[in-house]
């Protein structure tokens, strides 16, 4: 089979378990509020499925993200979930021989799309407590050159979870527009974070947002984000835009739904995986040679660095998925330190949480250090 046949079976036996708890996908499988489930079965009622949405986004939608956000004067773009964006970031913005700058480990499909367009991938290490596993403003500048076109920012970082101060943005953002470089900020995880500072008013002309719903929202499955920057900047995205016709109108219904109504169900839930945060922590540390990597982590996610425990991520992954429990390694984040960790999610039912304390329990118990990495692929 070719590696997309392989990569799509792979995943469609993951959709196909149903009683898998999937703690690797980084989405949100705690219940949505009734009121989002409400509009959207409305919306489906109403037969509302027949009519293309506009092609910037439903306007109400594109009015709650600039608050959400609290960006005004930005123009924003509703696509087909957040990564749409970053491939059209670099198919618009990024040419043959430039620099795209981003963490490693990082978020791998942003990077994947800058080398299809021949751009030059810069890794800026990250996975070091000296920077507090962070993409700060200092090994940032040290990694800028002439040919820096776009830098990347996951903040928070996927697949870390940690997040930088406002400070530590705004001079990210200053050495972009010195730099003459566009700043992408990735704030997909931003809910999560006790604190997330949108870079665009430090360089507004310059900075584009990346807004998903697939986290903190739970609408993985929908697929819908958006695209926040400067007027200018959105014209130049949008010319030609990958899809005219506008992002799904279910989608947008239930993102609107979602933002209405976040500020009464969001802080509960985010309480809720903090508490699963802890519980996985406590759990995965009393193994010896596990340590939670950021915590508490500002991401609905934990980032275990197992490097002195003598287990592969990928032969743990390997072993829990066998039992029940999805988790990614972290050869999906990176080819240099891949080996040393796994991320494992929070926002996930209570059982689930439970599922992966026994299952790993399990498999230390039965299992001793020191088994290679298995053979199997594990996206």
């Amino acid at each position: 089979m070719s590696p997309f046949v392989d990569r799509n079976q792979y995943f469609q036996e993951i959709f196909d378990r149903k009683d898998l708890a999937i703690m690797g996908r980084n989405t949100n499988h705690l219940p949505s509020d009734p009121r989002i489930k409400a509009a959207l079965r409305q919306a489906i009622e109403d037969e509302l499925f027949h009519e293309y949405a506009p092609p910037g986004g439903i306007t109400e939608l594109q009015d709650l993200i600039r608050e959400d956000l609290g960006i005004h004067g930005a123009a924003v773009w509703i696509i087909n979930g957040a990564t749409e964006g970053l491939g059209q970031v670099s198919q618009i913005l990024l040419d043959p021989g430039q620099e795209f700058l981003t963490a490693d480990p990082g978020y791998p499909v942003a990077a994947a799309f800058a080398r299809r367009r021949g751009a030059t991938v810069v890794e800026v290490p990250i996975y070091d407590p000296a920077c507090d596993y962070r993409l700060t403003s200092k090994r940032l500048a040290a990694a800028i050159t002439k040919r820096t076109r776009v830098i990347y920012l996951v903040d928070p970082n996927n697949p870390l979870g940690s997040c930088l101060s406002r400070d530590e943005v705004k001079a990210v953002a200053e050495l972009a527009r010195d730099a003459g470089a566009f700043l992408v900020q990735d704030c997909t995880y931003r809910d999560f974070a006790d604190m997330q500072t949108p870079a665009y008013p430090f360089y507004p002309e310059g900075t584009l947002c990346i807004v998903s719903f697939s986290k903190g929202c739970g609408l993985a499955g929908l697929r819908v984000g958006a695209v926040v920057a400067h007027p200018d900047l959105i014209e130049r995205m949008t010319s030609p835009q990958s899809n005219h016709l506008g992002a799904s109108v279910l989608a947008q219904i239930g993102a609107i739904a979602a933002l209405k109504t976040k500020a009464e169900w969001f802080p509960a839930m985010c309480r809720l995986q903090r508490e699963h945060q802890a519980l996985i922590k406590d759990a995965t540390e009393a193994i010896p040679g596990c340590k939670v990597l950021v915590y508490p982590s500002q991401t609905n996610f934990l980032a275990v660095d197992v490097s002195a425990s003598g287990y592969h991520p990928a032969f743990l992954a390997s072993e829990l998925l066998d039992r029940g429990v999805q988790i990614r390694h972290g050869g999906y984040n990176s080819p240099t330190c891949g080996d040393r960790f796994f991320r494992v999610g929070s926002s996930v039912p209570r059982a689930w949480v439970d599922r992966y304390i026994s299952a790993l329990q399990a498999v230390v118990r039965e299992c001793p250090p020191g088994a290679p990495a298995p053979d199997r692929q594990l996206f």
